[in-house]
């Protein structure tokens, strides 16, 4: 094999600039002028493998050289974007467990933001949540080791541990006047994908709390459980997709293929060909219809936010709460070798109108933010019923057991899932009005 003539000398580096040499060269070998835009910046290549001298020559401590090619690496990647990175062997397995449900840690998803770590979203039922962990924390120190400068990758490697041990986060949050300071219980993560309920006579809920490979399989699952608990067809439906993360892509299009029965859910758009995707559903919508609300707030990402833009865009629910996190990419992973690989940025999430995701995330058609509902102090409220001798309505037990079984049940603590439902309602209601005027009109 010829090599082109290259001049770059660092005698303690021969490999190195071999290597160099070599990046100059086309696939046969031979020396060609490549065009302007394609040109490797010579300058700044002597630039690295000076700095790689010097610091083989003179820092503190000895340094191997596979720790700084390594260090080399995730710095390319990290300076990309909060989401591309280095995989090491052991990354791969936590790889593997963020998918399969089940690790180690706190319970949180996270990204960074500003050099510190930024809470996506605490997972249900984590040791988190229960600690107080809210979307949109910043974490600024892990028990007494500031946050700034570290990698996201060393700051996870720290929140994960023994189960039983405590990790003290200190944290910056909105509306507080100064750090706060949060003692979480490391434990091992079971993600449960979807929990589901009926909340009223009719209405079904479902909460994804992240997608997870089998999520799709489960949703339907969990669609069938309520229509058969209320005995026919739903009035309607909430999805709760509040505080999830995302998770497996192919979990989020197969949940909405579900719900839809024919269209486009999702597209990616990339420099590279197999980062061009677009994924269709199939016929058939399993709920024929029937009302839906999708809740999300500011810590629904990724594939949640791709479930809640084609649905929205379909015009096959109303998407209430607040503006959604706007995680919009698409990583995938390359193979360097057996044990290494890179997860890298390849592509943009786009929905079926074209609306790009990223950092847009997907605004609500209603905006319901959180609040905390008190009943307004007055004086006692009497009515027809509290007088004696009054006529016994038809109705009148039955509605005291009613309004009995609703106070302090969850969702009257929980003003957006009350809105989704009392919105639910008011479709049904006005749908069954459209439905006998129809039938009037078609004796």
């Amino acid at each position: 094999m010829k090599l082109a003539s290259c001049r770059i000398r660092i005698p303690s580096l021969r490999y190195l600039a071999l290597t160099l040499c070599l990046l100059g060269t086309s696939g046969t070998g031979l020396a060609q002028e490549p065009e302007a835009e394609a040109q490797l910046p010579l300058d700044d290549l002597r630039k690295f493998t000076e700095v790689f001298s010097r610091i083989k020559d003179a820092y503190v401590e000895d340094v191997s050289d596979r720790q700084l090619l390594e260090s080399a690496i995730k710095g390319m990647l990290s300076d990309l974007d909060p989401h591309s990175t280095y995989l090491a062997p052991d990354d791969y397995e936590e790889l593997e467990e963020s998918t399969s449900g089940k690790f180690g840690g706190l319970g949180i998803e996270v990204g960074m933001e500003n050099g510190f770590v930024k809470v996506i979203a605490p997972i249900d039922d984590t040791p988190a949540q229960k600690a107080g962990v809210q979307a949109g924390d910043l974490i600024i120190k892990l028990d007494e080791k500031p946050v700034k400068g570290m990698s996201l990758e060393e700051a996870v490697n720290i929140m994960r541990g023994e189960p039983g041990s405590v990790l003290t986060l200190t944290i910056m949050r909105d509306g507080e006047s100064g750090p706060i300071e949060i003692d979480v219980t490391r434990d091992i993560i079971k993600v449960t994908s979807i929990k589901s309920r009926m909340i009223d006579n009719g209405y079904g809920y479902v909460r994804i709390t992240q997608f997870q490979a089998d999520t799709g399989t489960q949703f339907q699952d969990a669609l069938q459980s309520l229509e058969e608990t209320h005995g026919e067809d739903l009035d309607g439906l909430i999805i709760d997709l509040r505080n999830n993360p995302g998770g497996v892509l192919q979990a989020a299009v197969d949940t909405a293929d579900a719900l839809l029965d024919e269209g486009l859910i999702v597209y990616t758009e990339g420099r590279i060909q197999s980062s061009r995707l677009r994924f269709n559903a199939s016929a058939g919508d399993i709920m024929a219809g029937t009302p839906i609300v999708v809740l999300i707030n500011g810590g629904s990402a990724s594939a949640s936010e791709i479930l809640a833009g084609a649905l929205q865009d379909h015009q096959r629910a109303v998407v209430m709460g607040t503006q959604s996190f706007g995680k919009g990419s698409v990583q995938t992973v390359i193979p360097l070798d057996e044990t290494h690989a890179i997860k890298m940025t390849t592509a943009r999430y786009f929905t079926p109108d074209g609306r790009s995701i990223q950092a847009s995330g997907i605004k609500p058609d209603i905006e319901v933010k959180p609040a905390e509902l008190t009943e307004l102090e007055g004086g006692p409220r009497f009515s027809e019923a509290d007088l004696d001798g009054h006529l016994q309505g038809e109705n009148e037990g039955k509605a005291s057991e009613d309004n009995n079984s609703q106070a302090g049940s969850p969702i009257e603590k929980d003003y957006q899932l009350r809105s989704a439902l009392n919105l639910l309602k008011g479709l049904h209601i006005l749908g069954r009005k459209q439905a006998n005027e129809e039938q009037d009109s078609n004796p």
